[in-house]
């Protein structure tokens, strides 16, 4: 189905695929929006699990590296899931509270790791969701355009991803520390 698009995300389809009942599935999930809901919190689970299995070990710089690999990786791995948690593609739906709380959560590693670098003097003094919302954004943008095939050669996107997350990662780099 992922081949076809969020067209073929019907609930017959599914219940085909699977084989059950359509009334399983809306027991079950609540309907489409449901199904839609499990697969953006699954795709948050397995980046938590990526970005979790970072070692703690390390300087803070290989610690963000890590996290920005976890998070392509991720991507690279899961392109499905990726796409359902960042470029909304069953048309209407909307994560619920709890479903973006966990997508937050998820997030909260980065700022965690950038609070610490804050109080080791490496990044300069900023707010650690700042700093990690600013790194996330960096890796969706070139992750995006990769799995759109915006880039001609694996080695192009591999490149690219590595020049601009090291830039958005130079923008807190304290005066003294440097990478």
């Amino acid at each position: 189905m992922t081949a076809e698009g969020p067209r073929a995300l019907t609930m017959r389809r599914i219940a085909a695929e699977l084989g059950c009942s359509t009334t399983v599935l809306y027991t079950v999930f609540g309907g489409k929006e449901g199904i839609a809901e499990g697969l953006y919190r699954e795709g948050f689970h397995r980046l938590s699990e990526r970005l979790g299995a970072v070692a703690d070990g390390g300087s803070i710089w290989d610690r963000l590296d890590g996290f920005r690999r976890a998070f392509r990786d991720h991507a690279l791995a899961n392109p499905d899931y990726y796409r359902m948690m960042f470029t909304s593609p069953v048309p209407g739906f909307a994560p619920s509270e709890p479903a973006r709380q966990l997508a937050r959560s998820t997030l909260a590693v980065v700022a965690e790791a950038a609070r610490a670098g804050i109080e080791q003097g490496v990044l300069v003094a900023a707010d650690p969701w700042v700093v990690a919302e600013t790194l996330w954004a960096a890796a969706h943008g070139v992750v995006s355009l990769e799995l759109a095939g915006w880039f001609q050669e694996p080695d192009q996107a591999a490149e690219r991803f590595d020049q601009l997350t090291r830039a958005a990662a130079s923008l807190f780099v304290a005066p003294a520390a440097g990478a």
